[in-house]
């Protein structure tokens, strides 16, 4: 067989911004301090977090429009972190339908949080004007864009979150926003005035919003970026590192590695330690994916793809792949494995379904793709009617793929694995009949595709992309998210 070929994405978005001020530097995110600083750097931060005594409370609010990566992700990984996430529709109801068409069940209404302290609020950003056009261009906005204004305009115009947020400001605890809320929300509220001499606070936003940022803060170029008891980001593909920089204020460098880590296992005594998100190794301009045996997809102008979901779905692998793939213009069904639309994700976020997997199997897909998680995998593997129409897919040679533990529970006990090259999660790759390849990141072989864990979920989504829009027009959507 011939050797894999590496294929590359390449975006221009800077990693981050490197200190010219250097206290003790201690983290593998970096924090810039420094307005005029334009030099690149990865590896370093300034640690300013007091270890955790206790369990921590976070709110995260939710609104129509809410960017759902931006949401989930700090929501889950502040879980695994140990924090009691408390997830708040600024609406009416609990259930919010966010852009892209994915729905949430929040916890609570923002209206319950008033007399609660909380030790971080983190806001999610929203749809930028640059994904408006691109669906509108697509002819798929009518789908997209029933939840109303966007998301950030929506938290930033709610009198209840914001009255909360400047509480926390007063009250010197840690605030944080994401994409276009430190400019339209933090901004907005007056809370990026700084202190000890400066005018302004040092901030980050989404590229469109950093003129209107600059009206309220000294704005950069960093991924993430701390300064005093306030974190920005850039985007949807700067969550992770986003989420575990929140990580590493409430608890500290030990617990944030924890979590996550540079690489994708580490040596210990005894034996390795497998890390739970697989993130990337860097954040350098490019990514890349294996692909033997290439073939190219037969689709349609407008892919049909099908995304089951379970209970114990790992939510940020069913949300990133949902929401890049309806960027790229797909026109993806998340069917429900369960009795009812709503299911309960691995870190307790409750997501809704389009329709049961029932309804589902009356149609065929150019694409069934599986996310991860112990739970979810474990039901997709005992579904008869899903591992058929996964065994149909592959005899009409058509793609199918799955991610982080359903390579190895689903895909590999019903032959769907059969005389091909595949990875999975670090910890079950043993499971694999050909673990050969499955250091990548993500595999492609032939009409087959499988990737690591939620943290290679992003390089996952763009793959199939790929395959699907062309190389071009990936760039494109990987730049759009800050990739």
């Amino acid at each position: 067989m011939a050797a894999p070929i590496l294929r590359h994405l390449t975006t221009p978005f800077p990693a981050f911004v490197k200190l010219n001020e250097t206290p003790k530097i201690q983290s593998f995110f970096t924090l810039s301090t420094h307005p005029n600083s334009r030099k690149f750097s990865r590896g370093t931060s300034i640690s300013v977090s007091a270890m955790a005594s206790a369990t921590k409370k976070v709110l995260v609010p939710i609104a129509n429009g809410t960017e759902p990566i931006e949401a989930i992700v700090p929501i889950d990984i502040l879980r695994r972190a140990g924090a009691e996430v408390i997830v708040a529709s600024v609406g009416n109801q609990l259930q919010i339908e966010v852009m892209y068409g994915i729905k949430i069940v929040a916890d609570v209404l923002i209206t319950d949080c008033v007399d609660t302290e909380f030790d971080l609020i983190s806001l999610p950003g929203h749809m930028t004007i640059a994904s408006v056009v691109m669906i509108l261009f697509l002819d798929n906005v009518f789908t997209i864009l029933q939840g109303g204004v966007p998301g950030a305009a929506n938290l930033g115009n709610c009198k209840i979150l914001e009255s909360i947020v400047k509480k926390q400001a007063e009250n010197g605890k840690l605030y944080a926003a994401i994409c276009a809320a430190p400019a339209i929300a933090l901004g907005s509220w007056g809370l990026l005035k700084g202190l000890k001499g400066l005018k302004v606070r040092i901030a980050t936003c989404y590229p469109s919003y950093m003129e209107e940022l600059s009206s309220h803060a000294i704005a950069v170029e960093s991924r993430v970026q701390k300064d005093a008891k306030v974190v920005t980001s850039r985007g949807p593909a700067t969550s992770i590192e986003y989420a575990v920089a929140l990580v590493e204020e409430l608890y500290g460098k030990e617990k944030a590695n924890e979590v996550s880590g540079p690489l994708l296992c580490e040596q210990v005594a005894g034996g390795t330690a497998y890390v739970q998100l697989v993130m990337r190794p860097n954040h350098s301009e490019e990514f890349a994916f294996a692909e033997l045996n290439s073939v190219n997809w037969t689709l349609t102008s407008k892919p049909r793809i099908l995304v089951p979901i379970a209970n114990g779905s790992e939510e940020m692998e069913a949300t990133i792949i949902i929401d890049v793939l309806r960027r790229a213009n797909a026109q993806v069904v998340v069917a429900s494995m369960e009795d009812k639309l709503e299911i309960v994700a691995s870190r307790k976020v409750k997501l809704v379904a389009d329709v049961l997997l029932d309804e589902a199997a009356k149609q065929s897909y150019d694409l069934i793709v599986l996310p991860g998680g112990l739970g979810g995998a474990e039901t997709f593997a005992k579904s008869e009617k899903l591992v058929d129409m996964l065994k149909k897919q592959r005899e009409s040679s058509k793609p199918y793929g799955a991610m982080c533990a359903s390579p190895a529970l689903v895909l590999e006990p019903h032959g769907l694995l059969q005389g091909k090259k595949a990875t999975a999660f670090p910890a079950l790759c043993n499971k694999l009949s050909d673990p050969s390849e499955a250091e990548n990141r993500v595999v492609v072989d032939g009409n087959l595709v499988t990737s690591r864990g939620p943290g290679t979920t992003m390089e996952f989504a763009l793959a199939i992309a790929d395959k699907f829009i062309g190389h071009k027009e990936t760039l494109e959507l990987a730049k759009e998210m800050i990739f």
